[in-house]
């Protein structure tokens, strides 16, 4: 049997998505190539060699940034913002299964924030702090408070105002994410778990969360990714210190050298190590899922 004839509009089709995917991932696949570039190496093609060599110039620094405390700042960001999106977005879940007074204006309130201007949302939140310090100030000199004004620097920081920032991009991401999942879930399972029974924590311990958890780790990797490489809601509202995306941006102007090209190699390298281990987690709970359902 002749295998059927492709029509000439699958073909031009096929070759605007060749195109479509080289546009999107060719500058990324580029800049992964040129940062393995020899100690000649520059910023553009044809490459020097081939070597880690601008590896290891990362690893000593760049300049007057600190590569390796930007990174652990935007790691612990990126884990608080993952915990914290799934455990509010499950909440959220759970509590919108049922009728909620007002509740359609808190789920229209979350979202909201999706469509407006990341900018404009960093630059309130900076703002809403910085009329919180004064607030502190004020009250420090209230009460005489000296010492304890001369030490006070700001509320803003990486744990706070930053913190805030990116849950108002990630937590609306697992919100959706989780009013899908319980759309379609089927009570029938914890009323079996009631009539044995079971308690209400028990009844999500043991049946609702195996249920669920690969959409809750779905959240968690949601969560972690948009928060890694966020900038916009992050450049106003996060204080005097920078996270890896924000040192990366400022970098792009001082260095020339391709050790800015093995720095976004490293932070992109992270980003696929988090989604695999995402799926890895999902692939494991698969078989679960399928024993407690």
């Amino acid at each position: 049997m002749k295998p059927e004839k492709r029509p000439a509009a699958f073909w031009f089709l096929a070759l605007f998505f060749a195109a479509y995917v080289l546009f999107l991932y060719g500058p990324m696949l580029v800049i992964v190539v040129l940062s393995f570039q020899g100690p000649q190496g520059g910023l553009t093609f044809p490459m020097r060699g081939v070597s880690w060599y601008w590896f290891g110039k990362l690893a000593e620094g760049l300049g007057v940034v600190d590569i390796g405390a930007a990174l652990k700042r935007s790691l612990g960001l990126g884990v608080a913002v993952m915990a914290l999106t799934v455990t509010f977005s499950v909440l959220a879940g759970l509590a919108f299964r049922k009728k909620l007074s007002g509740g359609s204006i808190l789920f229209f309130t979350v979202v909201a924030s999706l469509i407006m201007p990341s900018i404009i949302v960093s630059l309130g939140i900076g703002l809403e702090f910085r009329l919180l310090d004064n607030g502190i100030k004020k009250i420090f000199e209230t009460f005489g408070m000296d010492g304890m004004l001369e030490n006070y620097g700001t509320a803003l920081g990486i744990y706070t105002s930053a913190l805030g920032a990116h849950m108002t991009w990630t937590l609306p991401f697992g919100l959706l994410i989780m009013f899908a999942i319980f759309n379609r879930f089927n009570p029938a399972y914890e009323e079996a778990a009631r009539d044995l029974g079971a308690t209400p924590w028990q009844s999500f311990r043991h049946v609702v969360l195996p249920l669920i958890a690969p959409s809750v780790v779905g959240i968690g990797m949601f969560g972690f990714t948009l928060s890694w490489d966020e900038i916009a809601r992050t450049s106003q509202a996060i204080g005097d210190v920078n996270t890896l995306p924000l040192e990366l941006q400022g970098l792009t102007t001082t260095v020339t050298t391709p050790s800015i090209y093995a720095l976004g190699t490293v932070t992109t390298v992270v980003s696929f190590v988090v989604m695999g281990l995402a799926l890895l987690l999902v692939r494991l709970l698969k078989p679960k899922q399928k024993t407690r359902a």
